[in-house]
């Protein structure tokens, strides 16, 4: 086997600036995707800290203000329109809404933050990442295996995704963002898109940084998609998975300080109540 080779470049490269900051990366080998599908995909490697990533500001580039309309969805998009409706059919309403709010969060993220992707990264793949990304926290889903909600979401979401006919390397890149998107941490890289859905999930769970999204687009999707109560039903979901599964991968957070910081979201405190 050949070695890999080694370079170091900006991360500018993969849509992300760090200033005065170089990174070594480990060029991919792989035969199972081609260097279109890298980048379609989402597939390539960045850190997996998001403080690192926006170099510890508050944004890169300052937020554009978008409307829900202003928004493009990829509902043509056949594996797209049957998994949308697959999440509506096994999805409670807060966590549906919630998924489509992660949708359009992370498409403001990706068009102003990281615009080097943006018209790279397939929106049908972003699209089935929001859509599924909690289809592990389902009643019946939570009660079905002993693996953690993210993975075994992830492994639902591969097979469903395959079998309404998505290529290998979209099926793929959506469970992999799914099993990792709450692998918060600061060693290591993860993919774009897993990185993607964890900077819109933190947005709309904690409030973590808050100004990444321009406040006009924050009341208009949470118009289009209201709450519901969410951040009091997503902090029960996580005590739920917890005392179903001490050892759920969500403990990581924080046992207490996780479902503590999402029921305490003061970021989006005044829009909570939206739709009750």
């Amino acid at each position: 086997m050949c070695p890999y080779e080694r370079i170091t470049i900006l991360i500018i490269q993969v849509g992300v600036t760090l200033k005065d900051n170089e990174y070594q990366v480990v060029m991919s080998s792989t035969p199972a995707a081609s260097v279109q599908d890298i980048d379609k995909h989402g597939w390539n490697a960045v850190p997996v800290d998001g403080n690192a990533i926006l170099g510890g500001k508050p944004y890169l580039h300052k937020p554009s203000p978008l409307t829900v309309q202003d928004i493009p969805f990829p509902s043509d998009d056949p594996v797209v329109a049957k998994v949308q409706d697959y999440a509506e059919k096994h999805l409670i309403e807060q966590t549906y809404n919630h998924s489509m709010r992660v949708y359009h969060w992370g498409y403001s993220i990706l068009k102003d933050q990281f615009p080097e992707q943006f018209g790279k990264v397939s929106l049908a793949t972003w699209a089935l990442t929001c859509l599924l990304h909690d289809i592990g926290t389902t009643h019946d889903n939570l009660r079905a295996t002993l693996m953690s909600f993210e993975f075994y979401g992830g492994i639902l979401a591969l097979n469903l995704t395959k079998e309404l006919g998505a290529p290998q390397a979209q099926s793929e890149a959506v469970a992999e963002a799914i099993i990792r998107h709450q692998d918060l941490g600061t060693v290591g890289t993860i993919t774009f898109l897993g990185q993607l859905i964890q900077l819109a999930t933190v947005y709309d769970n904690m409030g973590i940084n808050p100004q990444i999204v321009d406040e006009a687009t924050k009341v208009d999707v949470n118009k289009a998609f209201p709450r519901k109560g969410w951040s009091g039903c997503f902090s029960s979901t996580i005590r739920e998975e917890n005392g179903l599964k001490p050892w759920a991968h969500t403990t990581h957070l924080g046992k207490e300080d996780f479902p503590e910081g999402v029921k305490n979201n003061e970021l989006m405190k005044p829009y909570d109540g939206w739709g009750l």
